[in-house]
């Protein structure tokens, strides 16, 4: 009987801190989640800055309609999606734009831009299903928009400023431009790096 007393204050011991460790385990899993910040848009960029009055250009697409990038538009903001067809990276986010420019079309136009051969394009547009998007053919919208790398994207706001911009390799970089503009800075990074030195002050007063 005290072998069975014994063995029962065990297991209960056992299952006491198995408890404990698995509540102490929790907490550091969501400290850590708290400091793993989420990445944002890589903003790399030696012609624009995010505030400054969008390149305004006046251009044709695919389809022969005639655009004007960067011009103010009421209620709507922009999207530049600068890809290639012969970019990897570019061909696994054109499901995630489609999928953000259908989503977020009550405030967003959604373009896409690149340069190169016209048939190459059309070619493109037709077996990735971009038809209903604008498809900007302009090495000088490129150049114009500081377009070193792809994929890129540029975020114009309502009154035709550049309200983000950057690297985009992921979702998360394509949605951190829009959490960007509206949180109104430059880039996650920045609001990130903003409310660290804003805890650190409230965490050291003096």
């Amino acid at each position: 009987m005290d072998w069975l007393v014994a063995s029962n204050i065990a297991l209960w011991a056992g299952l006491i801190i198995v408890v404990v460790m698995n509540l102490a385990l929790a907490r550091q899993i969501g400290v850590l989640h708290e400091r793993v910040a989420p990445a944002g848009a890589l903003l790399t960029n030696r012609v624009l800055r995010v505030g400054e009055d969008a390149p305004l250009l006046s251009l044709e697409t695919l389809r022969g309609e005639t655009v004007q990038v960067g011009a103010p538009v009421p209620g709507k903001s922009q999207l530049l999606f600068f890809v290639s067809p012969d970019c990897p990276v570019c061909n696994e986010l054109i499901p995630v734009f489609k999928s953000a420019a259908r989503t977020e079309s009550g405030w967003l136009r959604a373009m896409l831009a690149s340069d190169g051969i016209d048939l190459n394009h059309r070619a493109y547009v037709e077996s990735k299903g971009l038809g209903e998007f604008p498809y900007l053919l302009s090495e000088l919208l490129g150049k114009s928009y500081g377009v070193s790398q792809l994929p890129y994207a540029v975020l114009i706001d309502e009154q035709g400023k550049v309200a983000s911009m950057g690297i985009v390799n992921t979702r998360e970089h394509l949605e951190s431009l829009f959490e960007a503009k509206e949180r109104n800075v430059a880039s996650i990074q920045e609001y990130l790096k903003q409310n660290s030195e804003v805890t650190d002050v409230e965490a050291d007063p003096s």
